[in-house]
């Protein structure tokens, strides 16, 4: 695995995301930010991929991720979202939902906006009560946070009051959230429920439940399909990635075995959603692929090959049916690798854009490759 740069940075890293790029965008990306968790100074961080100086000999940036700029944050980031090129939104175990700017004339961090205590137990207004802010995702100038008080808020950028709050959305801790469309979001909570939630609707009720049968595993991440809003993939506490049709039915369509312990994140490729990314407390980072057919591959073994697994094949029309929606194994074809062979510590974040993966552990590292589909 030469193609991937790392960097020890003495934080425990809880969030990477890279920054999005301009529309018409040719190039990688080259900028991430990161944030930390359990460290007594814990801090928001903008990265350069390489040093852009030193090109190698085919355009690549050598070398490792380069800081250029800070700042502290308070409480540990639960999550955090670019909301356009500038600005980025973090989510605070405070229950602060906070809107920091780059500036990338001066390479410098402020902020930019605070909504305090956005999350609460009790009462906004004591000293200790609030409830941290577990899931934030933006779609500019819209921000929506969920937390583990159960309570879902909608704001907008450079206003200062909630747009819309849902009180008591969930009796449960919520865990993360989603836009399934401008005006629809889905939550998932730490009973294995979806929700789905209409803001042109003025009632506080979800307008769609789904869930896990059985054990009711907490849900700590979802990811929405990029070009088909009704495909929806979540993790959990038992490592399982599972796989959700929103138009039909009240159970996943696929339930896939996965990592050992906690599912941490999971993300379809932006521009190419036929891969996928899961990361763990096991400290494991599987890229799932349902592009390729198996029967073109000139052997069973990879790099690594024990951490390579393949179900069976059968061609079918994958234009039409989506892979991910394949609920019968036999039929579906897919590979997943494992992409750290070495497990360390958790893998608590990752972010994917072109062809460039960042992810951040436990182990005080965050690490870039820069060829993903090599």
């Amino acid at each position: 695995m030469e193609e991937v740069c790392a960097k020890f940075v003495s934080q425990k890293i809880s969030k990477t995301r890279w920054r999005p790029l301009p529309a018409a965008a040719l190039q990688p990306p080259d900028l991430f930010a990161t944030g930390s968790w359990d460290n007594e100074d814990n801090r928001i961080s903008i990265w350069s991929v390489g040093d852009v100086g030193n090109v190698g000999l085919n355009g690549e940036y050598q070398g490792e991720p380069q800081l250029l700029c800070d700042i502290r944050h308070n409480g540990d980031v639960m999550d955090m979202q670019f909301l356009d090129q500038e600005r980025i939104v973090v989510a605070s175990s405070t229950g602060t939902v906070t809107v920091f700017r780059h500036h990338q004339n001066n390479q410098t961090l402020s902020v930019n906006q605070r909504w305090e205590k956005a999350h609460y137990h009790v009462d906004q207004d004591t000293s200790c009560g609030g409830a941290a802010c577990t899931g934030v995702i933006c779609n500019n100038p819209e921000i929506v946070t969920v937390g583990e008080d159960g309570r879902i808020n909608l704001f907008r950028a450079d206003q200062k009051d909630a747009v819309r709050t849902i009180d008591n959305a969930d009796s449960s801790t919520l865990h993360a959230v989603t836009f399934l469309r401008t005006t629809e979001i889905l939550t998932v909570n730490s009973i294995g429920q979806l929700k789905i939630w209409d803001f042109r609707q003025q009632r506080n009720e979800p307008s769609q439940i789904f869930s896990l049968t059985g054990d009711r595993v907490p849900l700590h991440c979802v990811d929405r399909h990029p070009n088909q809003q009704h495909i929806v993939a979540t993790g959990g506490q038992d490592g399982m990635l599972s796989v959700w049709d929103i138009r039909q039915g009240t159970m996943p369509v696929s339930l896939l075995n996965a990592h050992e312990a906690e599912m941490w994140e999971v993300h379809f490729h932006p521009s190419n959603p036929d891969h996928l990314f899961t990361c763990s407390e096991d400290g494991s980072l599987w890229h799932w692929d349902t592009s390729t057919d198996i029967s073109e591959k000139p052997s069973f073994l990879h790099q690594g090959g024990r951490s390579t697994t393949y179900f069976s094949h059968n061609t079918i029309n994958q234009s039409v049916v989506s892979a991910w929606l394949s609920n019968d194994p036999t039929k579906d074809r897919m590979e997943i690798t494992n992409l750290i062979p070495n497990q360390t510590l958790s893998v608590n974040s990752l972010d994917v854009l072109g062809p460039c993966l960042v992810y951040g552990t436990d182990a005080e590292a965050i690490y870039v490759n820069r060829q993903l589909f090599a």
